[in-house]
């Protein structure tokens, strides 16, 4: 009797035992899928920062490339004045791209009205570049504008009633029209002019002015 309780006894045991190797492999298994799949994870993320950075890294390049090459379509105007005046100014480019102006500059930013013709000249005399569009661009081109822009902190963006192209874009003494908001043109006209060698007064600040309401 006593035998058979201990036999018993061993196979419960060894029933246990059983169980309880086959719960660790079970749970090494689990712990195994779940790192496994942290770690693909992980990795995927790393995959997809890096593509992106790599991108933006090439599109950087490209557009540097393409900087320092003539910009097709770009015009240039010379004898431009800068004297501040207080009364109104007759500009013979529209939008305007330099001449008397007065004394206080537009802040740089993001605009959804037209900005004061004048203020404005003065800004793009401290090295800003002004993008301006027609009112009735289509929202999708507005927003790639703004995109374009982003936090720069010498670009004005705005709309601008009396221009010939879709989209403008106007520093001291240079002008291009294009007519959508992915030509390349921009960029490069961005990258080449934002405080470029244009610049009347280098380091002037493009903040500190006047905000006209949105």
């Amino acid at each position: 009797m006593n035998k058979k309780r201990a036999q018993d006894n061993a196979d419960r045991q060894a029933r246990l035992a059983a169980i309880q190797s086959k719960q660790r492999a079970s749970d090494r298994k689990r712990t195994t899928l779940i790192l496994g799949g942290i770690g693909a994870v992980v990795v995927a993320i790393i995959v997809a920062v890096t593509i992106v950075i790599v991108g933006q890294v090439q599109e950087n390049q490209r557009i540097e490339a393409l900087a320092s090459k003539p910009i097709e379509g770009l015009q240039e105007f010379d004898g431009l004045t800068n004297n501040h005046v207080d009364a109104p100014v007759e500009y013979e480019q529209s939008p305007p791209v330099g001449g008397d102006h007065n004394a206080v500059w537009t802040n740089c930013g993001v605009y959804t009205s037209e900005l004061p013709n004048e203020n404005t000249v003065h800004s793009m005399e401290h090295g800003a570049v002004w993008i301006t569009y027609q009112p009735d661009l289509p929202q999708d081109e507005i927003d790639a504008l703004t995109d374009l822009v982003g936090s720069s902190g010498y670009v004005l963006l705005s709309p601008y009633a009396d221009q010939e192209s879709p989209i403008a874009a106007s520093a001291w003494g240079l002008q291009l029209g294009v007519d959508t908001a992915d030509d390349d043109r921009l960029a490069v006209f961005l990258e080449r002019y934002i405080q470029g060698e244009q610049t009347l007064e280098p380091g002037a600040a493009c903040s500190g002015g006047i905000t006209p309401s949105a």
